[in-house]
């Protein structure tokens, strides 16, 4: 995918976005190339492009993955000011919220929810992270579950603790008559004959797409009013939770802090369519001190 800039647009994810074993290339999302992993994944796909600007793909419970990618865009254009920019996230969890209410009252409209079923559940899955992350997913469902036509809306993860079977036991036990998985990421679900019906992807291919276009295309503005790559943002973001904060790269858990979580707002579904101490410490592209951590940086930063 090409920028409206020109540059080459590439997406870098974590457990929000990839499968817990990324192929070699990233893994491929229709009609707009591959994500990468922040690290090694991203450093290599930056080989052959002179001018790029990165996506996290993020839905705002992956804090860690904005700065990890900045610090390996930062490596790699050391020398190169406004080459490589750093775009907005994907999505926020206020975002997440909307999407995954839409994806449920998609599910009512296509007959998968009977409407006005009580006995209806809905199952959000995703990935395993850290232990805060797990728990933001189950805050989310408690708040997706406010002004939906299903009882219950509980959470499953994958590789992780309640897994999806257990979720869809659960759900049944707690009196639902049918149980309908729906993704809480872009990773997609794992199959579960146990549940009776699994929601469809949680963005389609045209809207997502178009939100990487929309994100790449705000950085691509941001440099040239401002002369802004992102990259101090996403360093200074970086500071209040760490590198040994998991969040899908890998480390020791370690508690954090969202005072920027943003309340409940209640989105409309088509939102979907509209719009170590070695960490990085940068100023931005104008100021005159930077300093810069070495090229391994950002994979030992994954591993810690």
């Amino acid at each position: 995918m090409t920028g409206p800039g020109g540059r080459a647009v590439l997406m870098v994810g974590g457990h929000e976005s990839l499968p817990a074993h990324v192929p070699r290339g990233g893994v491929p999302l229709p009609g707009a190339g591959g994500i990468h992993d922040p690290g090694r994944g991203l450093r290599t796909a930056l080989r052959d492009r002179a001018r790029a600007v990165v996506v996290p793909m993020t839905l705002g419970r992956d804090p860690v993955l904005g700065p990890t990618a900045a610090q390996t865009l930062a490596w790699a254009g050391r020398d190169r000011p406004g080459d490589l920019l750093l775009a907005p996230p994907l999505g926020t969890i206020t975002h997440l919220i909307g999407w995954i209410r839409a994806a449920v009252l998609r599910a009512v409209r296509d007959g998968d929810i009977r409407d006005g079923d009580s006995r209806a559940a809905v199952l959000l899955v995703a990935r395993a992270a850290d232990p805060e992350a797990d728990a933001e997913l189950f805050k989310v469902a408690r708040l997706v579950r406010r002004y939906l036509p299903v009882r219950w809306v509980e959470v499953a993860l994958t590789e992780g603790d309640p897994d999806v079977a257990e979720g869809v036991e659960r759900c049944r036990r707690l009196g639902a008559g049918e149980v309908v998985l729906v993704p809480a990421s872009l990773v997609p679900l794992p199959p579960c004959p146990a549940a009776d019906r699994v929601a469809g992807p949680l963005l389609g291919t045209a809207a997502l797409t178009a939100l990487v276009r929309d994100r790449a295309a705000e950085a691509e503005r941001r440099w040239s009013r401002n002369r802004d790559d992102g990259l101090a943002a996403a360093a200074q973001h970086g500071h209040g939770h760490g590198h040994g904060h998991g969040h899908g790269h890998g480390g020791e858990d370690a508690p954090h802090r969202h005072d920027d979580l943003p309340e409940f707002t209640r989105t409309t579904p088509g939102e979907e369519t509209a719009h170590g101490e070695r960490r990085l410490h940068v100023r931005g592209r104008g100021d005159r001190a930077q300093r810069r951590s070495a090229p391994g940086d950002a994979d030992r930063a994954q591993h810690r």
